[in-house]
């Protein structure tokens, strides 16, 4: 097995801990193991019996496949990779087994069905998404298949789709309207067998599910101008007369309201008579906007002259899209943003329609100015895993890819800090493992305005230097709870505290991670073992 499998970083690890239960002991059992598991199994059509199996799943690190005919089960393999077996002709039931990055498997049966004679009594399966705009899903299914390809028929598209037979595929077209379906079943037989059919690809159009909602922000740090999170500036009107031929209502989801603009050609958002909004103090505008058929949105802020400044943002149909535009955008063009009062939409081609929600200025930063104190520790007293004061060892990554938060290297009043965005927990990984036996602290900087837990964890992998789920392993998780929000936290921890550790020589992994999970910010600093 390679470390990279399973490691959860040791700075992921110091996240994690503000995950952790009261005893502050929880290990990486509570992520439970794989799930979702499936595997594309494909064979050659020459006769010989020749099986690729190329698995899936969530949460897993690597696979490995028995065979189901007797014969030795492959070796692991890391996800996304595949391996291949021939068989004799029959119907085997194979197993997946996933292992994930704390060890644990999870397996999963699936028949394998090697026949030499060609596909017979085809049925195939044409239905459009009632949620997806273009999107058509197709499932095949015959007698002594393997699996199949779906050839879609949109211009200048020449490669399928492969799916297991009995299996749905699905495709979304970049244009709506009529479409030519060949569909190509495959057992182990040279001879295959086809069908054809022609489908309409349909527009969807309006969202069936509600725009992300937006994190827990201060109340200082937004201007909020529509959104069921925050209080909205009041009295604002989203439908002025400026002579457009945009028509409005509001969308109601499941009671969650959208603002939704038909036949956009441009349309204002004007705040009440009288009323001015001073955004030089934030950082982005942010909105999320679903359209089915609109390439490009043009958002304009408008202050009294009138003097505007246009920012124009690209959409992904059938999907919502958050917009951050930075407020440096508008300001670059020579405005001041001191005192807007009009916002414009213009809609790129013009009568297409769209649906608008979380309308509101933010800043990112939080108020974030101030760096981190600056270590005073001697560096042969430390080991540095990230600070400007010391020389840093070797990190392989400051975010496994296990991880759902967005990482951001940046810096404050000009030192570098780590930031982490929509943090659920984060892994952090040296180049190897780390010999802390000599240290007697593990060290780290953290700020956010609104988290209220932080946990860390630390793993040890153990003389045999590679994550696998028990045997030599050892780790340890802190929580601190109600950490102060809006400065720096400076945790200068005594490694006597990480009880589950036995042994410090062969450090391998540190988690972070925060509450509440996947919604808040936080900055690292500062990241180092000393004596």
């Amino acid at each position: 097995m390679k470390k990279i499998h399973f490691i959860i970083s040791f700075f992921a690890l110091m996240l994690f801990l503000s995950c952790s239960s009261d005893d502050n002991n929880i290990d990486l059992e509570g992520l439970g193991g794989p799930a979702n598991l499936a595997a594309l199994t494909t064979v050659t059509q020459d006769n010989s019996g020749k099986v690729t199996f190329l698995p899936t799943g969530e949460g897993v690190t690597q696979f490995k496949i028995n065979f189901g005919d007797g014969s030795p089960e492959s070796a692991y393999f890391a996800s996304g990779g595949t391996t291949t077996h021939t068989y004799k002709e029959g119907v085997y039931q194979s197993k997946i087994i996933a292992m994930g990055v704390n060890g644990q498997t999870t397996e999963k049966v699936q028949e394998v069905v090697v026949s030499f004679k060609a596909p017979e009594n085809l049925v195939v399966v044409v239905t459009n998404d009632l949620s997806v705009s273009k999107k058509v899903t197709v499932k095949a299914t015959a007698d002594y298949a393997l699996f199949y390809d779906v050839y879609f028929g949109e211009e200048g598209v020449t490669e399928p789709l492969t799916a297991n037979n009995g299996a749905e595929v699905s495709y979304t077209y970049k244009e709506a309207g009529v479409y030519t379906i060949r569909v190509v079943s495959k057992s182990a037989a040279v001879k295959t067998t086809e069908y054809t059919q022609e489908v309409t690809a349909k527009l969807v159009l309006n969202p069936t599910a509600s725009a992300p909602t937006p994190p827990n922000r201060l109340a200082g740090n937004v201007i909020s101008i529509y959104s069921s999170k925050y209080t909205n500036v009041a009295g604002t009107n989203f439908y002025p007369n400026w002579g457009q031929s945009t028509s409005y209502t509001e969308f109601d989801l499941n009671g969650d309201k959208i603002l939704n603009y038909n036949n956009l050609n441009y349309q204002g958002i004007a705040l009440a008579d009288g009323v001015t909004i001073d955004v030089s103090g934030m950082e982005y505008l942010h909105m999320d906007v679903w359209t089915a058929d609109l390439d490009k949105l043009e958002v304009s802020l408008i202050k009294p002259g009138p003097v505007e400044r246009p920012v124009t943002s690209n959409l992904t149909a059938n999907q919502w899209t958050s917009l951050n535009i930075p407020i440096s955008a508008f300001t670059s063009q020579g405005m001041t943003v001191n005192d807007i009062f009009q916002l414009k939409l213009v809609g790129l081609p013009a009568g297409k329609n769209v649906y608008i929600d979380n309308i509101y200025f933010y800043k990112d930063s939080e108020s974030l100015t101030t760096p981190a104190p600056t270590p005073t520790r001697a560096s042969g007293d430390v080991i540095s895993l990230f600070s400007d004061a010391y020389s840093n060892i070797g990190i392989q990554t400051w975010r496994t890819d296990w991880s759902a938060a967005t990482l951001e290297e940046t810096a404050v009043a000009g030192n570098a800090v780590k930031k982490y965005s929509d943090l659920n927990f984060v892994g952090i990984e040296p180049s190897s493992p780390i010999d802390a036996s000599g240290m007697t602290h593990f060290h780290v900087d953290v700020w956010s305005s609104d988290f209220t837990e932080f946990r860390i964890k630390l793993v040890d992998f153990g003389p045999n230097g590679v994550y696998n789920g028990g045997g030599d392993d050892k780790e340890h998780e802190l929580r601190f709870t109600a950490p102060a929000q809006g400065q720096w936290v400076s945790l200068d921890i005594p490694l006597s505290d990480f009880t589950g550790l036995t042994t410090r020589a062969h450090i391998a992994q540190l988690i972070y991670s925060g509450n509440p999970s996947g919604s808040h910010t936080i900055y690292i600093d500062n990241v180092y073992f000393h004596k």
